[in-house]
C-alpha cells in the first residue's frame, strides 16, 4: 500500500473538533462523529428530542468549512420539487430553466425529515448515494463536498413517516446529542448571554483540505482479520433471532471507512477492533430492524448489536498490518 500521510488528516480533525466545540459545548463524542461521517463522504440521522443543538451542529459544520449551507423543513404538504427543484418556462427565452431547490448545496440540514410523506423523502436518495438529482430527465450534479444531515424526534408520532428502509441505509450514522450536563449547562447561558458563539465562527479548513483528507482516509490500512471482524459482525445482525431485518453490505462497507477515519483522526495509519467496536452502535443498529415480537418486549436495535458485539471474538495481534 501507498504511505500514508495521516498528519493532516489529524490536524484538520483537532480544527474542526476546537471550532464545533465553541457552540456545541460537552459534546465531545457527538463531534468526533460527526467529523467522522464526513471525513467518509457519508451522512448523518440525528434523532433526538427537540433544543439540544441539532440544527445548531449543522451551521457550525458549515461554518467551519467554509461550506455552503441550506436548510430543509419538512412538512406533509411539501412536494420532492421542493427539495430537488424545478424548471420553469422562460417565455423571453422560449426555453425551460432550472431553478435548483435547497438540496443543491454542500451540507443540507433536512430538519424533521419525518414529517415529510415517502414520496418527498425518495427524494434524497439518488442525492445520497449518487451525489446527483435528475429533474425533468436532466442529471444535476451536486457540489463537492456534500452531506445531508437530517433530524427527527424520537417522541413525537404524530404526524410523521417513518423512513423506509432504503432511506435509513444511506445514512452512515445516527447519533443522538441528549441533555448536557450541569456545569456545560450554565455555560451556555454564560455564553448565549450577548452573542451566540456561531456568529462569530470563522472557517477553518479549506475545500482543498478537505477533499485531501477525504481521499487520505481511503489509504488506512485495515488488516485482514479486522476485515473479517467488520463482516462478522454484519453477518450477525443477519442471524441475530430477534432480527427480522439485518444490516446490508453498505453498513460493512460504513464500518470499514468510518473505521479507517477514526484511525486517522487518532494518529494511526492502521484500524484497530477498538475502532469498529466503539462505532458499531452508530453505524448498525439503524439499518436493523428488531422483529414485531422482539419489540413487544422492549428489545433495542442497539441491544442487539451491543450483545452481537459481547459475544463475537475480537481479532488478536498484527492487526497493523506491518509496511505500509
Amino acid at each position: 500500500m501507498m504511505a500514508v500521510d495521516i498528519s493532516k488528516v489529524q490536524e484538520l480533525g483537532n480544527k474542526l473538533k476546537v471550532n464545533l466545540g465553541k457552540v456545541i459545548i460537552g459534546k465531545d463524542d457527538s463531534i468526533l462523529l460527526t467529523i467522522i461521517a464526513f471525513l467518509c463522504q457519508g451522512h448523518i440521522l440525528i434523532e433526538d428530542v427537540p433544543g439540544v443543538g441539532k440544527t445548531m451542529l449543522a451551521r457550525s459544520l458549515a461554518k467551519s468549512l467554509g461550506c455552503h449551507f441550506k436548510r430543509i423543513q419538512f412538512t406533509p404538504d411539501m412536494l420532492p420539487s421542493d427539495v430537488t427543484g424545478v424548471s420553469i418556462y422562460n417565455q423571453n427565452t422560449r426555453e425551460f430553466e432550472f431553478r435548483p431547490g435547497p438540496l443543491m448545496a454542500q451540507i443540507v440540514l433536512a430538519d424533521e425529515i419525518n414529517r415529510a410523506t415517502p414520496k418527498t423523502q425518495s427524494a434524497l436518495l439518488e442525492a445520497m448515494e449518487e451525489r446527483q438529482m435528475t429533474v425533468d430527465g436532466t442529471t444535476y450534479m451536486l457540489p463537492v463536498p456534500f452531506m445531508v444531515m437530517a433530524t427527527q424526534n424520537p417522541i413525537e408520532y404524530e404526524g410523521t413517516f417513518p423512513l423506509p428502509e432504503a432511506q435509513l441505509d444511506r445514512f452512515l450514522m445516527r447519533i443522538d446529542l441528549g441533555y448536557t450536563s450541569l456545569g456545560n449547562e450554565i455555560r451556555i447561558l454564560e455564553e448565549q448571554q450577548i452573542i451566540h458563539p456561531i456568529l462569530e465562527l470563522e472557517p477553518v479548513v479549506s475545500t482543498e483540505e478537505i477533499l485531501t483528507a477525504q481521499e487520505t482516509i481511503k489509504h488506512i490500512h485495515v488488516s485482514d482479520p479486522v476485515k473479517r471482524y467488520i463482516v462478522q459482525m454484519v453477518r450477525e445482525t443477519r442471524e441475530h433471532p430477534e432480527v427480522y431485518l439485518g444490516a446490508s453490505p453498505r453498513g460493512s462497507l460504513s464500518l470499514f471507512r468510518a473505521g479507517q477515519a477514526r484511525a486517522a483522526l487518532s494518529g494511526r495509519d492502521y484500524v484497530l477492533p477498538d475502532d469498529v467496536k466503539i462505532l458499531a452502535p452508530n453505524i448498525l443498529a439503524h439499518r436493523v430492524v428488531v422483529s414485531p415480537a422482539a419489540r413487544l418486549t422492549d428489545v433495542s436495535a442497539v441491544k442487539i448489536v451491543r450483545e452481537i458485539l459481547d459475544s463475537l471474538a475480537v481479532p488478536g495481534a498484527d492487526v497493523g498490518g506491518g509496511e505500509m
